[in-house]
């Protein structure tokens, strides 16, 4: 029986296997993610590796071992020292999507740790740092100990990747961005969940968009995803669940950064306005699945019943605005919120027709909310804090021409006239009620996602 070390890897082998449609075992996949993390694999070499993952895809196996390399490429966030179960959230990313800050809190007023590692806003989706940045003096960027004592002291914490958690997705990441591969199923779980794993999470709750503000337009791939990414994490050791939710129209009445702070301090506050009932809905649901996987309800319906009394109780807000407090957030904004939303131009676009809101492109009324300050095109570029839309009317409501659609809020008076006709253009207005469109559609748990892949084509 010969003990000799295992060959020596070169990466234009490990092309040419994945260009021929060869998969590639874990001890390869380290190799190529160790590469990409220290740079001994150049980047043309990773750039041909990944044009050939996408053309050829990526197993399941295949996808779990590239998750666990990047996961394992950098440092990772222990969460032993907390004592608690540590439960996140993630998005596939929407429009007026703010359920961060509801559902950590929520999950954390009932004994969870919630440490979320979130992103920033780039193409027609927003930023749940930009947002939070849009209070004075708010800390996103914390070392790992930072946050660590954050988590300690109000069990949610919400900041940026660190340089130190990572590293090869980073470089992977903007990869892909750059050679036209990054709608990768293999790759976009690899991506998510090696960010989400590195923070030491015990489970995680997906929050998968669907509709016509989704990433994944196709709802088969949607679909795929979601099972994938549950499938791969549970794989992992964390467990995990799926929701299909809508993205069919903006998620609550406000898209912003500042505004949509406000909606999502009232509910806290236990305000509900009749258009934001969609959002405390969604929050409540994902929040009550944290809980559950959390282990502090046997079933999710009592977890949504627990983040409800929570809510209700006032304990979330508490939590939220300790946070705040604690990332070095000027919390005595939000003593009077509205005075604190100091947008440079306004306008009210009335709606140009009679009758029921049928339709609504939301990937267009996500440009009309970056076009107006609030997001950008090019990562790294300023974002107004006091820009977005305020919606007046929502899908299914009946309006008559001439009465106030939505509320523009804009850096300038010159950004305001193509945003407007975005609007326009992105909404129909028909004479007939639409056909109601659930929030949550689906729910892929461990033994839903195996089901689906075992079946899928792919």
């Amino acid at each position: 029986m010969s003990n000799s070390a295992p060959a020596p890897l070169h990466v234009v082998d490990l092309i040419r296997k994945k260009r021929d449609g060869g998969a590639l075992n874990a001890r390869e996949i380290g190799f190529l993610a160790a590469g990409a993390a220290n740079g001994s694999v150049p980047l043309e070499q990773l750039s041909a590796w990944l044009m050939a993952a996408w053309l050829r895809g990526l197993s399941l196996t295949e996808t779990q071992a590239l998750t666990l390399a990047m996961r394992d490429s950098g440092e990772k966030f222990s969460t032993a020292r907390l004592g608690k179960v540590a439960v996140d959230k993630h998005s596939t990313g929407g429009v007026g999507d703010k359920t961060s800050f509801l559902v950590a809190p929520l999950a954390a007023a009932c004994g969870l740790a919630v440490p979320m590692i979130s992103g920033r806003a780039l193409g027609h989706t927003g930023g749940t740092l930009d947002k939070l940045e849009a209070i004075p003096g708010f800390q996103t960027a914390l070392t790992l100990s930072e946050f660590e004592t954050v988590l300690e002291k109000c069990g949610a914490s919400i900041v940026s990747q660190t340089l130190a958690l990572v590293p090869a997705d980073r470089v992977l990441y903007a990869l892909r961005d750059r050679t036209a591969t990054v709608e990768s199923p293999g790759l976009i779980c690899a991506s998510i969940l090696s960010k989400k794993l590195a923070a030491g999470l015990d489970a995680l709750v997906l929050d998968v968009k669907t509709g016509s503000g989704a990433f994944m337009s196709k709802r088969e791939d949607a679909e795929y995803l979601a099972a994938l990414m549950v499938a791969t994490a549970e794989g992992a050791g964390t467990r995990t669940v799926a929701l299909m939710t809508d993205m069919g129209q903006p998620l609550g009445r406000m898209a912003g950064n500042w505004i949509e702070l406000v909606e999502s301090v009232e509910l806290l506050r236990g305000q509900r306005n009749p258009e934001s009932e969609d959002l405390r809905e969604l929050s409540l649901a994902l929040a009550g699945w944290m809980i559950h996987l959390g282990g502090k309800a046997a079933t999710p319906e009592m977890g949504r019943q627990l983040a409800d009394t929570a809510l209700a109780n006032g304990y979330a807000l508490r939590v939220f605005l300790e946070m705040v407090a604690a990332q070095g957030g000027e919390v005595s904004v939000f003593d009077d919120i509205g005075a604190f939303h100091k947008p440079g131009a306004t306008m009210v676009v009335e709606a140009w027709a009679s009758g029921f809101v049928a339709e609504m492109d939301t990937t267009a009324l996500g440009w009309a909310v970056q076009r107006l300050g609030a997001g950008r095109e090019k990562a790294g570029e300023p974002v107004d804090p006091y820009a977005g839309i305020e919606f007046r009317a929502r899908r299914g409501a009946r309006v008559k021409a001439g009465q106030p659609f939505a509320t523009l809020y804009a850096t300038s008076e010159d950004m305001l006239a193509e945003p407007a006709e975005l609007i326009r253009a992105a909404v129909t207005i028909q004479d007939a009620p639409p056909r109601p469109v659930p929030l949550v559609s689906r729910i892929f748990t461990r033994e839903a996602a195996d089901a689906y892949l075992k079946d899928a084509v792919r």
